[in-house]
């Protein structure tokens, strides 16, 4: 009995999702569990296991597409269905507009007189057994996939297809950017580009037919629609036919086998690429330049992965070597969350050799490029400043900056730090400590970790400490989520945020991950900032700001000597704003102390297994 596939819930006030890479097509055979798609929103990428096991007979929502939760997006039918089953009436309709019919008469009227052409049909069903659901010429209408919670269009940035070239399913078939990301759409189907609907920088709605793709079986008409030069070939033979009518038998033979080699076509053309990728150096950036398909066979005896242009502009951004990235894309595949963990490796490398200036070269590059440029502002960039404007209206915010000294636990990391690292796998930084001293003051301050809702006038206070982490990431800032801090120990903070940072800059977030937080923490002092005056993020109240740690002199009372002296401490800033509505300045002053007092105490041994 078939089961129908909707698009599930993806989180914290997520209303829809975007489809941006079908894992399976139509025909092929999917067990329980087994990942399906990938979907997208404004929050996380994530992939959409099967419910159930069987064959997907249908995709009725197209790669890009955005559609609301609940909505159906495919139907998988029972184990002994066929993908024929399914989309027998695509493949009807197909047939319908296909040319090869009408080629197909010409052919018989010239076999007809030939006794000897009887046996040749039996090639024919050869070729179209191995495409069972392209045989009958099915065309897979490629529509704009939901993008993300509240998106509505996404633009066409660049075609990596063009009209009448061969496409796998999976593979990367064009770039789609929308406030939220920029993201490649994978073929939902194999076979031949036979119609490209939008133009680059074309903007459209979410589920707005963009292309066509004809099956493989359809690809001399598919290429005859579109480039006329390639299959101005097999025209001209039929036209020979009245020229070599003394020996009719073997035009049509040589007719017949015509769409068996035009089958093989795509791996050919592969092989040439491969050639003129090793010619050109770089293995795997060439292969995906020259051939379009990206497979790195015979260029990279160590992987069959391929790379799109986007990821490859992203490699050379960072200066990351594709050959030494393991993709974990469909097939292997490169994909740009993979770029973007090694490009991440490659700085906590050289963080770890020369922190101060390791983010700074960089950074100043990317800006370098941006000299003397107008663009539009990228989808996220407008909506992180439309919820940036909001929060500002919506809390009446202010902020609050004490200074702590934390030369204690400056000392505790130098003796720790080695052991640490061994133990956990993880560096001992400031920030874990900063983290586990707000989360203990918010217990004993239930006011900070609160949301205040204007419209009902109620004020709800948090029983559980779900700490939010400010991320800068290449997509803009995000804010992951440590569900629960309130229950882990220092090391268990310090692996929590980690995770969440690295996902963060690979697109593994789950879409609960984004959402949830009853209070944040963000690390200001990352840039070198002695202290900031972060914004709220909505709904919550508060949000922690946490400057640069540096070495300054101090003026500290002697005990032993009753007396001052100036001494040099690890001084840090710590800033918090707050929601006025909620949180008096005399709150605020409170938390703050709290937190001053459980960093200046330094009592952490226990934690780093000194005590």
């Amino acid at each position: 009995m078939p089961t129908s596939v909707s698009m599930p819930a993806l989180g914290e006030s997520v209303t829809e999702g975007t489809v941006t890479q079908w894992l399976k097509n139509v025909g092929d055979t999917v067990e329980v569990d087994e990942p399906l798609l990938e979907v997208s929103t404004d929050k996380v990428d994530t992939e959409i296991p099967s419910p159930a096991a069987g064959v997907l007979t249908k995709i009725l929502v197209d790669e890009d597409e955005t559609v609301e939760i609940g909505a159906e997006i495919a139907i998988i039918g029972g184990e002994g269905e066929s993908a024929d089953e399914g989309g027998a009436e695509p493949a009807a309709e197909a047939s319908r507009p296909e040319p090869e019919e009408e080629s197909a008469p010409e052919p018989a009227a010239a076999e007809e007189p030939e006794p000897a052409e009887e046996p040749e049909p039996e090639p024919a069903p050869a070729p179209s057994a191995p495409s069972e659901s392209s045989s009958g010429g099915p065309k897979t209408s490629v529509t704009m996939p939901a993008l993300g919670e509240s998106v509505t269009e996404g633009t066409v940035t660049q075609w990596l297809k063009n009209v009448g070239d061969t496409v796998e399913v999976d593979e990367p078939l064009l770039e789609v950017s929308t406030d939220k990301v920029d993201t490649e759409i994978p073929s939902p189907a194999a076979g031949v580009l036979t119609k490209i609907l939008v133009d680059e920088d074309e903007t459209v709605e979410i589920g707005a037919e963009i292309a066509v793709i004809g099956g493989t079986g359809d690809e001399p008409p598919a290429t005859s629609e579109a480039p006329a030069p390639p299959e101005a070939e097999p025209r001209p033979e039929p036209a020979e036919k009245p020229e070599a009518a003394e020996e009719p038998e073997p035009e049509p033979a040589s007719e017949k086998p015509e769409p068996a080699p035009e089958k093989p076509e795509p791996a050919p053309k592969a092989e040439p690429a491969g050639d003129e990728a090793q010619a050109g150096g770089g293995p795997s950036v060439d292969i995906e330049t020259l051939s379009g398909t990206g497979r790195a066979s015979g260029t990279d005896s160590g992987t069959e992965a391929y790379v799109t242009p986007l990821v490859r502009k992203l490699a050379a951004e960072h200066g990351v070597d594709l050959g030494r990235v393991k993709g974990t894309g469909v097939g292997g595949r490169v994909r740009k969350q993979d770029v973007l963990k090694a490009a991440e490796e490659q700085k906590e490398a050289a963080r770890a050799a020369a922190p101060a200036p390791s983010s700074a070269p960089s950074k100043v590059a990317d800006d370098a490029s941006l000299r003397g440029r107008t663009e539009k502002l990228s989808r996220l960039r407008l909506s992180i400043a439309d919820r940036m404007v909001e929060s500002l209206h919506v809390s009446a915010t202010t902020t609050q900056v004490i200074e702590v000294d934390v030369t204690k636990i400056a000392r505790l990391r130098e003796q720790a730090a080695d052991r640490f690292a061994e133990r956990e796998g993880l560096p001992l930084d400031f920030f874990p400590f900063f983290a586990l001293a707000a989360v203990e003051a918010l217990r004993s301050h239930p006011k900070l970790n609160a949301v205040v809702d204007s419209d009902k006038r109620e004020v709800t206070y948090h029983d559980v400490e779900n700490l939010g982490v400010s991320v800068d990431t290449e997509r803009g800032l995000l804010a992951p989520v440590v569900k629960e801090a309130g229950k882990l120990d220092l090391s268990g903070l310090a692996h929590r945020i980690t995770d969440l940072t690295e996902r963060a800059h690979t697109g593994g977030l789950g879409p609960d991950e984004l959402g949830g937080g009853t209070f944040t923490i963000a690390e200001t002092g990352c840039t070198g900032a002695l202290f900031g005056t972060p914004i709220i993020n909505q709904p919550q109240v508060a949000i922690l700001g946490t400057g640069a740690v540096v070495k300054r002199p101090v003026v500290l009372e002697d005990p032993s000597m009753g007396d001052e002296v100036i001494a040099v401490r690890s001084m840090v800033y710590l800033s918090l704003a707050h929601d006025h509505r909620l949180i008096d300045s005399a709150d605020a002053g409170r938390f703050l102390q709290a937190v001053k007092a459980r960093l200046e105490e330094g009592a952490f041994e226990g934690d780093l297994g000194l005590a």
